[in-house]
Parts: C-alpha cells; structure tokens; sequence
C-alpha cells in the first residue's frame, strides 16, 4: 500500500505539516505532481488524516504535563471512563494499556494542584480503583506530537 517514498513523504510533513508539494518533491526527487498524487492517495485510503499545528502549551498556561495510569474494576474498561475523560478539557489523549493498568491519561495542566483536582476527578469515574501518576519532566523525541 505505502512505499519508501511515501514513508518519506509522511515523515517530512510529521516533522512540518505546512511543508509544500514543491519542497516534498525536491525532497523525495519526484514532480509536485506525482507528489501531489501520493498525498491525495494517502489522505482517501485514510492513510494521512489530517494536518495539524504544533502549539507551546506552556506559553498558554499549561507547563505540566502527566500520565496518570488508571486502575478498573473486572476485566474491561468502563465506558463511564471515556465519558468523564472526553469532558475534562485538560485531557490530551486516553490510552488502553496491557500491564498493572488499563488505561494511561494524558493530561495537560496549570500546575500540580491541578494535577491533584484532575487526579481526584479521575478516580471518582466509577470502576476506577487504583490511579498512579508519572509528571513529565522533559519530551526528548516528539515526532508528530502536539
């Protein structure tokens, strides 16, 4: 389905999404046409899904950021979970996880009393039973990330 110019192709716009067909095709040696082409391809077949900006949270007034494992009850992760996370603006992401926890947040925040009040919401979600919370010092690979 993908070739290695098309990985390039990706890899280039994760690093600038804004990077132009011109650029990309002297990039990966082909015409800003047949480059043009692949993009489409790769944007129908579902490939790309999008195009994004990347933002410094902590110039808006989010310096903290943490993964917060989360716990259930029984064998499957509640729906409730995805309610309650979907509502919390501070929520970047929610991950099912394999190990000691089900589920890993990723949360963006004001502060670590922040992180107190976010934690607590999480663990009033029914089925939670455990929570355990990482703050993330420094991001040293971001590749795609925003």
């Amino acid at each position: 389905m993908t070739d290695d110019i098309d990985r390039r192709l990706i890899g280039l716009l994760t690093r600038d999404g804004r990077t132009s067909a011109s650029a990309l095709a002297g990039a990966v040696g082909l015409s800003q046409t047949a480059v043009t082409r692949r993009l489409k391809r790769l944007e129908a077949v579902g490939v790309i899904t999008g195009y994004t900006v990347r933002v410094d949270h902590a110039r808006l007034g989010l310096p903290v950021e943490a993964l917060i494992e989360l716990r259930f009850s029984g064998r499957t992760r509640p729906q409730s979970m995805d309610d309650t996370a979907s509502a919390m603006e501070e929520v970047v992401a929610v991950f099912t996880v394999s190990g000691n926890y089900d589920a890993l947040v990723w949360v963006r925040l004001r502060d670590i009393g922040h992180l107190t009040q976010v934690i607590d919401t999480l663990r009033q979600t029914p089925g939670v039973v455990d929570t355990r919370s990482h703050v993330i010092l420094a991001s040293h690979v971001t590749q795609g990330v925003g």
